[in-house]
């Protein structure tokens, strides 16, 4: 029997429904989520739009929605959950990431380290 496979992130219901209208609003195209190197504490979460989701992108059905990973951010992103949230100051979408060992003050760079995969 297979093994049900890992989704590489996850989106509340409230992520999903800000999605959904991003989506919407653009009328085609894919939400694409990653990591990149930067800030104090090493690297930051990246959303874009794309067209099409690269060969090697890995494509994410939740809630309804289907956003893409980015390939070279896959091991950095395994097991994270995509909220959003609203505030009387902000709204936005927070990443909730089981690989993050650290964050900066302002909570907009974190440090991440690559998922252990079980055999």
């Amino acid at each position: 029997m297979a093994r049900q496979r890992l989704k590489a992130v996850t989106l509340t219901e409230a992520a999903a429904e800000r999605v959904k209208k991003l989506m919407a609003d653009r009328d085609a195209g894919y939400l694409r989520v990653g990591v990149k190197n930067g800030g104090c504490a090493g690297m930051e979460y990246v959303m874009d739009y794309v067209s099409e989701p690269d060969p090697l992108d890995e494509r994410v059905q939740d809630q309804g929605v289907e956003i893409v990973v980015d390939s070279k951010s896959l091991l950095f992103m395994l097991g994270a959950q995509i909220d959003y949230e609203i505030t009387p100051l902000h709204a936005k979408f927070v990443f909730r990431n089981p690989n993050e060992t650290d964050a900066c003050g302002c909570g907009e760079s974190v440090t991440l380290v690559p998922a252990q995969l079980a055999d």
